[in-house]
């Protein structure tokens, strides 16, 4: 990463003071800083409130995806605010097929945020929670074998007990988060919630985001656009069926850095 440039400043009610850089100079923008611009809202004096944002990247032409992965259409500053936004999150919310498809790993700790993961009573890296109605899963990988924190899997109560005995033998954590053999969005959110998992993030894919924007529960989308142009059929950000009335968001922040865009909107 080179030099981030602050557009559209954090509005004065973001919780999170004065973006960065504010006065418009051409510079870099350090991990402390990033980690400030992204904070999480503030919870309530109870400790309550759970908050859920995307991190999605788009080309100019809507792909999500180039040959089936989003890393193609990334850039290196796209990963370090990939990598910031985990910092800061208790769990990262993900669809079985993107584990799949993208060769997820357990999220790692990092030394460049254990004192602020620490601050913020968290361990020291977040854990990976798998939306899965099949668990069409490779139990023996890393992310289940050998992860910080023990990966989750939301799936739901007509879920094949074989594959669930495997998951548990493996040393995954298995939510039941709806009544058939799929994932209700709303309470797989209040599930994680009721574990202390209160600042959520989720890195799709389209299924797992169309589904979420459905329900109603997401929070925020952190959205990067790529300075590309894909053609092709490549899914959007979301997929699934349409809402009934479009969800209205507003822009929170804009930074740029090389033609990308890392877009910050919150629902309204």
């Amino acid at each position: 990463m080179r030099r981030l440039f602050p557009v559209t400043h954090q509005t004065a009610d973001s919780g999170s003071g004065p973006a960065p850089g504010a006065d418009g100079t051409d510079r870099e923008w350090s991990l402390a800083e990033l980690a400030s611009a992204y904070a999480y809202p503030e919870r309530d004096a109870g400790g309550a409130g759970v908050w859920l944002r995307a991190n999605m990247v788009s080309t100019l032409d809507g792909a999500a995806q180039h040959d089936g992965r989003s890393q193609p259409i990334s850039s290196a500053a796209d990963m370090r605010i990939f990598g910031t936004l985990r910092a800061l999150a208790d769990v990262v919310v993900v669809g079985a097929e993107t584990v799949r498809r993208e060769g997820y790993r357990p999220a790692r700790a990092r030394a460049e945020f254990a004192a602020l993961r620490e601050a913020a009573g968290q361990g020291p890296a977040p854990a990976i929670a798998v939306v899965s109605a099949g668990l069409e899963l490779d139990f023996s990988l890393p992310l289940f074998t050998s992860p910080l924190a023990p990966t989750l899997i939301l799936t739901g109560a007509a879920a094949a007990p074989d594959r669930i005995a495997a998951a548990r033998k493996a040393g995954a954590r298995v939510v039941i988060a709806g009544e058939g053999a799929g994932v209700d969005p709303a309470r797989a959110v209040r599930a994680l919630a009721e574990l202390g998992h209160t600042r959520l993030l989720t890195e799709g894919g389209p299924r797992l985001l169309g589904q979420l924007t459905a329900a109603g529960v997401l929070d925020e989308l952190c959205l990067t656009v790529s300075p590309m142009l894909t053609a092709g059929d490549a899914q959007r950000i979301a997929g699934g069926p349409s809402v009934a009335v479009p969800h209205r968001f507003e822009l929170v922040s804009l930074l740029e850095e090389e033609g990308f865009l890392f877009s910050r909107y919150r629902r309204v």
